[in-house]
């Protein structure tokens, strides 16, 4: 439960991100200023496996690189709100916001009785319209789709609720061609224009013609149709480098350099082992730390120093002297717990928060968001993919 206060803090908060984010990548893919006045390092970039040259001098609607972002916060042990990581290529977990507000008020309506809380349920409306802004230049009633890679894929559950909450088609690569630099739909009365894609599939899978050739996941021409701007993709192609964990350490500067506004939501202090200072402090405090490579996301290589066996250890010290540019670390940050019920009696559990932002010509967050639960005792890793539940969130007005 969050009360108005916190909810202003959060809301604005990752509002200033989002912006950032977008300025950001108009930037890396534009003039580079930001690289050229010393505020972010050229090889951070250039050296991203998620940075893509194939968009440089590429224009998007409105500018807006990031069209759905969720910023995952955590209330540290002094009581303040800081950022762990943006997501900015395809966060997932927001049908668990809808479909936990909705379970609960169907199972328990006598707890909202005389509390204000704020709604959840027109996310689909929100976004839809958001991509609908979106929309390639002169398309006043675009078709919009959301791209999956289909039943077998772990998120796929979301990909059919949010398709349904907005009314739109839910298609895979093959359902899709591209005629003359234009998209279309297969239907069973010929093809359909398609304006705008919502993307759920990775940067590499979307065109054989441009990235992975065995990609049975995309559209062939997908991105000759997005570099004559007759489709929108959303998020934009790539994003990812916006949101690597060695970029996350600037972003605060950088908020500074674009907005000449100081962070409303602080990063976790971080150590870039890239540098030889942070490298050697990260060595020197090993088991003091937590670990993380700056490419991957959902939990996966997180070491959490003072939990880690010696083993684990001497793994992680090998790994970051082997390739010291693709680490970073952190000091641990005790994560606030909740009640939570396991086995029939109420634990505490440690808990982070996902809001999502979503951004056409404005951006809207949705209330409250992604609560994430570690559920197993004493656990600070909370992701979904690695064990993680979910709570509703109420943002009382």
């Amino acid at each position: 439960m969050l009360t108005p206060a916190d909810w202003e803090t959060i809301e604005s908060g990752s509002i200033q991100r989002v912006q950032t984010l977008n300025l950001l990548l108009a930037d890396i893919y534009g003039d580079q200023k930001a690289i050229k006045d010393g505020i972010l390092p050229a090889d951070l970039v250039f050296k991203n496996p998620n940075y893509r040259p194939e968009m440089v001098g590429l224009k998007v609607p409105e500018n807006c690189y990031v069209n759905v972002c969720g910023v995952d916060v955590v209330r540290g042990g002094d009581g303040q709100f800081v950022v762990l990581e943006d997501n900015a290529r395809s966060p997932s977990g927001v049908s668990y916001v809808v479909e936990n507000r909705q379970l609960m008020r169907r199972t328990m309506p006598h707890l909202f009785e005389g509390m204000n809380v704020r709604p959840v349920l027109d996310y689909g409306l929100r976004l839809h319209r958001a991509l609908c802004e979106a929309a390639p230049a002169g398309v006043s009633d675009p078709q919009v789709v959301l791209l999956s890679p289909g039943p077998f894929n772990s998120a796929y559950f979301e990909h059919v609720f949010l398709a349904r909450e907005m009314g739109i088609p839910l298609v895979t690569g093959q359902d899709m061609v591209v005629e003359n630099d234009k998209l279309y739909m297969r239907t069973t009365g010929g093809l359909m224009p398609v304006h705008v894609i919502y993307r759920r599939i990775n940067d590499e899978f979307l065109d054989p013609e441009v990235f992975r050739e065995d990609s049975m996941l995309g559209v062939p021409g997908l991105m000759r149709a997005y570099a004559k701007g007759n489709v929108t993709i959303a998020n934009a192609v790539g994003t990812g480098v916006a949101d690597d964990k060695g970029v996350y350490a600037y972003i605060p500067r950088l908020i500074k350099y674009y907005l000449d506004q100081d962070a409303i939501l602080p990063n976790v202090p971080t150590n870039l082992c890239r540098e030889k200072d942070g490298l050697q402090y990260t060595l020197d405090n090993l088991d003091k730390l937590v670990t993380k490579p700056v490419g991957e996301a959902g939990g996966y290589g997180v070491v959490i120093g003072p939990r880690a066996s010696l083993r684990e250890l001497e793994a992680t010290r090998k790994a970051i002297e082997k390739d010291p540019a693709n680490y970073i670390s952190q000091p641990m940050v005790e994560l606030s717990v909740s009640p939570t019920l396991i086995g029939g009696r109420v634990e505490p559990r440690h808990v982070d928060l996902r809001p999502f932002c979503v951004t056409g010509k404005s951006t809207w967050v949705l209330p409250g968001g992604l609560t994430r639960v570690a559920l197993k005792k004493g656990s600070l890793v909370v992701n979904s993919s690695q064990g993680g539940g979910s709570k509703d969130t109420w943002v009382l007005e």
